[in-house]
């Protein structure tokens, strides 16, 4: 695919999430970070246990594909696990999702909305290089005692 989205297009699916309070002290701030960090390294890793731990019993995931094409929802751990199976052996290079700008969009002792950048990296053809950019909205709950990703939604800037 050679989709790319135009500059912004982000921002109709941002913008409807308004900012609201961070009621959470700075090592619940960490734990969601860990989370999140937690989930990338479980995908790149290619280990399902892992990115099992991290998500809550009923997530759900939906992706926007360059502003075009829409995948998901991908609802109920066990349905996302397939789909990363799937997707994970279909790969032939190492990926390395890279999580930057995190920002907490609003928090509380049992919620957390969390946005994030995209870096998406490849070693394909034997040298590393960006094959796609993009925003993460991530909706956490905690669940005994530890925090859990609810609500996954990826906007990529292009198609790979």
């Amino acid at each position: 695919m050679s989709a790319k989205a135009a500059p912004g297009w982000g921002s109709a699916h941002l913008a409807a999430i308004r900012p609201g309070e961070v009621a959470l002290d700075a090592a619940d701030q960490l734990a969601v970070h860990q989370t999140l960090a937690r989930y990338a390294f479980a995908l790149d890793q290619q280990d399902l246990e892992a990115l099992d731990a991290v998500l809550t019993e009923d997530a759900t995931w939906t992706f926007k594909i360059a502003d075009e094409n829409d995948l998901g929802p991908v609802v109920g751990r066990e349905a996302i696990l397939a789909f990363v199976r799937d997707a994970m052996d279909a790969e032939t290079d190492q990926r390395r999702h890279n999580l930057v700008n995190v920002a907490f969009h609003s928090a509380n002792a049992d919620t957390a909305l969390v946005h994030a950048y995209l870096m998406l990296t490849s070693n394909a053809g034997g040298s590393g290089g960006v094959v796609a950019t993009g925003f993460y909205t991530f909706g956490l709950e905690r669940a005994g005692g530890e925090w859990r990703i609810a609500e996954l939604f990826l906007g990529t800037d292009n198609a790979w």
